[in-house]
């Protein structure tokens, strides 16, 4: 499973800039990778850890702006056609970054 975040946030006071700084760094280290920009992913195993990280993310989501998610399977996640520009190989973007333990 990804969930994947998109946001748009004000950025037009000194708090609406922290704001969007802190709801990006709490994104990064619950281990999300920057698809573009103010578009976050992240792989889960399962659609109730997905569900939980999504319940996690509106108790800091800020109040102001738009945050969405959406939560997709890998196998939707991997057919996005690519009308322009390249596909990222890069290891953090594949499935095979997940480990099972």
């Amino acid at each position: 499973m990804r969930l994947i975040i998109m946001f748009d946030l004000p950025t037009l006071t000194a708090a609406d800039r922290r704001n969007y700084r802190q709801f990006r760094k709490r994104l990064l280290n619950d281990g999300f990778t920057m698809m573009q920009e103010s578009i976050y992913t992240c792989i889960l195993i399962d659609r109730q850890s997905a569900n939980l990280l999504n319940k996690r993310i509106s108790m800091y989501a800020p109040q102001k702006g738009l945050v969405q998610s959406l939560i997709v399977t890998e196998k939707q996640f991997v057919s996005i056609s690519f009308l322009t520009g390249k596909k990222d190989a890069s290891e953090e973007n594949t499935f095979e970054r997940l480990t099972v333990i």
